[in-house]
């Protein structure tokens, strides 16, 4: 009989005493002299416990302090196949890993099936406010008791009151989460991508649930901090992409890729901003396609007049691009051609966004829209009342739009992610339906280059 073993937590940490200084060290585990214990982030509670069994160890655990729920959900759609496989695939992983599927696919669905089956004190943590009270939904309709409205928990926008499943945004769950670390045998980390930022990283690394799902439809980032994942949630479980899906359980589509030129005006103001942006990086030094080069270039830039003056004129550039007359004429052409049906505009900036609003009189959806309001809009949107809507970078991410069946892209970033998420905002399957994706460029212009980037996907080929 080897010996006996208690393992305790506090804020974020793991105690393990009961081995000698000379014992070889459990997983993740440090000697601490001082204390004379073993000494491990929650994060590695799973595999201290399953080291302990392995080996016939006695341990008694004064750790883990979440409970069984004492019931499972209620009235769950049927899984689709490949969400069951899904499931699967990650209950094979000891419960622990990402799950990849496309915006519209019903990522949300696996993660409710999770917590079904493994009925233990689950966390939900997500980005926004508004992916927030989007998952207090789901829970509250497929968990909640005779209380519906209090049986779930919330942490942010305000809000602090933890219950067995509760929901978190990713800010609170860091400030909170060396509290509460031990009261959640699972987590799910929604859009798990932000998760790799290294304060959102260490809230995982205080968590002590041993079961950890994420969910994301690109878990890449621009500077590679994915590679995280593995050890703070595990590996990727699962994964299906829009190609994959399309026609069966996601519409068919058309992505169409629209120039526009400049006026003569216009294109000599755009050459002059960008000849001046341009000398200024090449006098900097700075490689602007390393990971750091935009940050390092900021950090020169803000040094001297000529720097700042430089970035202004790369500001000038871009919004001479983004929002070119010749793009709102190209977005009036196309909202003609598909009268009635409903339409999604994103644009890069709230103010493209509101003069598109104001020029076709259609409603428009930024970060600056109130609750009320944009709950209003986005029912007008889907009952058709209002079938054509506008907005910036809001949609972008996780809240739940109402069925579209065109995108028209005016203006983003370069991001695989933005662009891979706009286009999953139509691709919720309907009969007859095939959806469209247009992206507006103007020719002559940086965006040529910025949308080959984002287009880096295998939805684009």
């Amino acid at each position: 009989m080897g010996p006996s073993l208690a393992l305790t937590w506090f804020a974020g940490t793991l105690e393990l005493r009961g081995l000698d200084a000379g014992a070889a060290a459990p997983p993740g585990c440090a000697w601490d002299e001082r204390d004379a214990c073993h000494r491990a982030p929650a994060s590695s509670y799973a595999d201290l416990v399953l080291w302990a069994r392995d080996r016939g160890l006695t341990l008694e655990d004064r750790a883990r302090r979440y409970q069984e729920l004492t019931q499972g959900a209620r009235g769950l759609p049927p899984s689709r196949p490949f969400q069951s496989e899904a499931l699967d695939a990650w209950r094979r992983a000891r419960g622990r890993g990402v799950v990849v599927l496309p915006t519209g696919a019903g990522k949300t669905h696996v993660a409710l099936r999770a917590i079904d089956d493994r009925r233990r004190s689950t966390l939900v943590v997500a980005p926004t406010l508004d992916l927030v009270r989007q998952w207090h939904e789901l829970l509250r309709d497929a968990f909640g008791g005779d209380d519906d409205a209090g049986a779930i928990g919330v942490l942010g926008g305000g809000q602090h009151e933890v219950r067995p499943l509760t929901v978190s945004t990713y800010d609170s769950a860091w400030a909170h989460m060396e509290h509460l670390g031990a009261r959640f045998g699972l987590v799910v980390f929604d859009e798990v991508h932000h998760l790799c930022a290294e304060s959102y990283a260490q809230a995982a690394r205080l968590c002590l649930a041993p079961y950890r799902l994420g969910l994301t439809a690109t878990p890449e980032r621009a500077d590679g901090r994915e590679a995280l994942l593995e050890e703070l949630v595990g590996p990727i479980v699962y994964r299906k992409e829009i190609d994959e899906l399309e026609g069966e359980w996601l519409a068919e589509y058309d992505v169409v890729r629209l120039e526009v030129a400049l006026s003569d005006a216009d294109r000599v103001s755009y050459d002059a901003a960008r000849a001046e942006y341009r000398a200024f990086v090449q006098k900097s030094g700075v490689r602007l396609s390393s990971p750091q080069g935009w940050n390092e270039l900021v950090k020169r830039a803000a040094r001297s007049a000529e720097g700042r003056a430089a970035l202004a004129a790369h500001r000038r550039q871009r919004a001479i691009a983004f929002a070119a007359p010749q793009k709102l004429d190209e977005v009036e052409r196309l909202l003609a051609l598909h009268a009635g049906v409903r339409t999604l505009i994103f644009t890069d900036d709230n103010a493209t966004a509101y003069a598109i609003a104001r020029r076709f009189l259609v409603p428009v959806i930024t970060h600056q829209t109130k609750v009320r309001e944009r709950s209003a809009v986005l029912r007008a949107f889907s009952d058709g009342t209002l079938p054509v809507l506008a907005t910036s970078r809001v949609l972008n991410e996780g809240v739940d739009v109402p069925d579209a069946q065109v995108a028209i892209i005016v203006s983003g970033t370069g991001s695989v992610r933005e662009h891979v998420q706009r286009l999953g905002r139509v691709l919720r399957r309907r009969e007859g339906k095939r959806a469209v994706l247009y992206e507006l460029i103007t020719a002559g212009t940086g965006e040529a280059h910025t949308s080959e980037r984002r287009r880096d996907h295998v939805a684009y080929r």
